[in-house]
């Protein structure tokens, strides 16, 4: 299966600011995909953040109009395949995101490490693509 052409799940996380998350996303390496504005300031319905190797993840509001999708801020996880970890980990330490695990080499053939964002949710980049 070819992973660039592998977007098929999205993951869809909340945020208190998820303005700031997206930024956030931004200077991690993702593509800003479309924001659709809420009725109140900074709320977000819905966006999507493109990940360069293939994918996406939703952001939006916890203050949506429609709560059916809404997560509790800090309790999702996300791993996202990237070829170059050691550039997305630069890019990490730069913008002090909050390490939860250091780069490392695994076994069974990944290089990679995960990060907090501001609101708590854990975001692993590694090379492991299945």
């Amino acid at each position: 299966m070819n992973t660039r052409h592998d977007m098929n799940i999205w993951p869809g996380l909340s945020y208190n600011d998820p303005i700031a998350q997206r930024q956030w996303l931004a200077a991690l390496g993702f593509g800003e995909g479309i924001c659709v504005d809420g009725d109140g300031p900074g709320e977000v319905i819905h966006s999507e953040m493109l990940w360069p190797d293939g994918g996406r993840v939703m952001i939006s509001s916890v203050c949506k109009t429609d709560p059916t999708f809404v997560t509790p801020t800090g309790s999702g996880s996300v791993y996202v395949v990237v070829s170059d970890p050691d550039a997305v980990w630069t890019r990490a330490i730069d913008i002090d995101a909050t390490v939860v695990r250091e780069m490392r080499d695994e076994d069974y053939g990944s290089r990679g490490f995960s990060i907090a964002d501001p609101e708590g949710n854990k975001w692993s980049f590694g090379t492991y693509a299945g």
